[in-house]
Parts: structure tokens; C-alpha cells; sequence
């Protein structure tokens, strides 16, 4: 029988994968956003509210503050005050949620762009120098049980799936605008050679927002 010794790149650790994992699906939802102009970003064109300039805003805001709670969790382990506050009124907090899911008139794709870029290098980072059995209390929101706890881990799994859930989204926001699908635009914006497979998406003259 033939055994094959794990190497490197074929026994990744868990937190790389996790990472490497989360790093793929980030690249899936901007790509969502490839080739559109400010105004189409902004276009709902489904059944829902959901634009995608709204949805990429979303996701990094969502990273965000779970990567601040877990830094905040490695404060408090290491000895140090909670920034955070945790039994405060959530009014400010429930309004700034609902406004998290559209850009606003001052603000462009390339901004949210930018922002969700900043906040994955803060997420790896903080991950990097973190123990994944880290306890982190969880945001007194209705969907968490009181007094619920995850760890840090559970905390990057979470981030996954949340930025999977909306990268679905965002491919069915995108096909209802203007048809394309996520590996054509997948071609175009990384420059695949294809061979036959599948057809790079390109802008037609009549491709129009709707909604």
C-alpha cells in the first residue's frame, strides 16, 4: 500500500484553512461587483432590497466588528479593560445595522472596496496572533442566547459562512441585473485562458440595470 507523507501545502493547519477559506469567498463577493458602474451597485433588481454595493459594505462591516470583539477578548485574557460595551443601549447600534446594507450618497464601490480590504488584513491579523480557544462574548443581540460565549474559532467560522450566505446573495443580485454568473465574471476579472470552458463576460451595449 502506498502512503503518502502530508506535506506543507497538503496538511494545512486549521487556522490557515480557515483563512484561506474566508480569504477565497471575499474574492467571490467583489467579484460579484466586476465591471459595474456606481449606479448599478446601487440598483436592487431582485424581489429583496438587497443592492451590492449595500451587501460588500455589509459583509465588512460585519468583519469588523467581529474582529474588534475578538481583539477585545484578547485584551480582557491578557488583563486589560473591555473597550466594548456590552450592556449599553443597542438603539445607535440596531440603526447602524439597517444602514449597513446600502451606500450611502457620499460614498463609492471603490470606498467599500477599499474599507473591506483593510478590514480582512486587520481580521488575519488578529487571527494570527490569537488563540482559537480564545472565549468571546457574543453581542447582546436576539438571535444570541444571554450570556452565550464562542471562541475565537467559532468566531472565524461564523465570518465564513456569513460572507458565503452573502456572496449567494450577491451572484443572485448580480444575474437578476444583468445576467452574469459567477465564473464568467470570474474569467473576466482574473484574466482566465478559459480554453473552451466557459466564456469571459464582457459588457454588451444593451446591458442596462433594472429594478
Amino acid at each position: 500500500m502506498t502512503t503518502t507523507t502530508p506535506t506543507s501545502r497538503t496538511a494545512e493547519d486549521e487556522r490557515t484553512l480557515l483563512l484561506t477559506s474566508l480569504a477565497a469567498q471575499r474574492q467571490l463577493l467583489r467579484t460579484a461587483t466586476f465591471g459595474l458602474t456606481e449606479d448599478e451597485v446601487r440598483v436592487t433588481p431582485s424581489a429583496s432590497t438587497l443592492s451590492l454595493g449595500g451587501l460588500v459594505k455589509h459583509v465588512a462591516l460585519t468583519e469588523q466588528d467581529w474582529s474588534d470583539r475578538v481583539r477585545d477578548a484578547d485584551r480582557v485574557a491578557r488583563g486589560l479593560p473591555s473597550r466594548l460595551d456590552q450592556d449599553g443601549d443597542r438603539t445607535e447600534a440596531w440603526a447602524a445595522y439597517a444602514r449597513g446594507f446600502r451606500l450611502d450618497d457620499d460614498e463609492t464601490l471603490a470606498g467599500a472596496l477599499a474599507f473591506y480590504a483593510d478590514v480582512a488584513a486587520e481580521t488575519e491579523a488578529t487571527v494570527s496572533a490569537v488563540d482559537l480557544d480564545l472565549i468571546v462574548p457574543v453581542p447582546p443581540d436576539p438571535w444570541f442566547a444571554p450570556g452565550e460565549v464562542w471562541t475565537a474559532r467559532r468566531v472565524l467560522v461564523h465570518l465564513l459562512a456569513e460572507t458565503a450566505q452573502h456572496t449567494g446573495h450577491a451572484d443572485i443580485v448580480r444575474e437578476s441585473l444583468d445576467g452574469a454568473t459567477a465564473y464568467p465574471l470570474r474569467a473576466a476579472a482574473e484574466h482566465w485562458d478559459a480554453g473552451g470552458w466557459v466564456t469571459p463576460w464582457e459588457r454588451r451595449r444593451d446591458d442596462a440595470p433594472t429594478g
